[in-house]
């Protein structure tokens, strides 16, 4: 599992002229099962993604973000391995 840390580089307004895209691209990233969650950090400074899979196809699908290809954030990825996890959640565990 893979925490993906979005941070802005750009002022908000250049942010959300490129929202569309990046929401799009969300949306694709949900379909295909890679990703499991997307959100706004709070304060609005960037985004935080929960996704599966293998590190370099992880790095690799975070470089195809419409924010990351316009230089409208900047990303990194954390690996973990979930220890524990709530109830209905047990297919997230190695």
């Amino acid at each position: 599992m893979f925490v993906i840390t979005l941070t802005y580089k750009v002022d908000l307004d250049v942010v959300d002229s490129h929202m569309d895209a990046h929401v799009a691209w969300i949306k694709t990233a949900l379909a295909d099962g890679w990703l499991l969650i997307a959100g706004r950090q709070v304060p609005r400074v960037g985004g935080i993604l929960i996704a599966r899979g293998v590190r370099d196809d992880i790095e690799a699908k975070a470089a195809t973000d419409p924010f990351v290809m316009h230089g409208v954030a900047d990303f990194t990825v954390t690996e973990f391995s979930p220890s524990f996890v709530a109830s209905g959640l047990e297919s997230l565990k190695p």
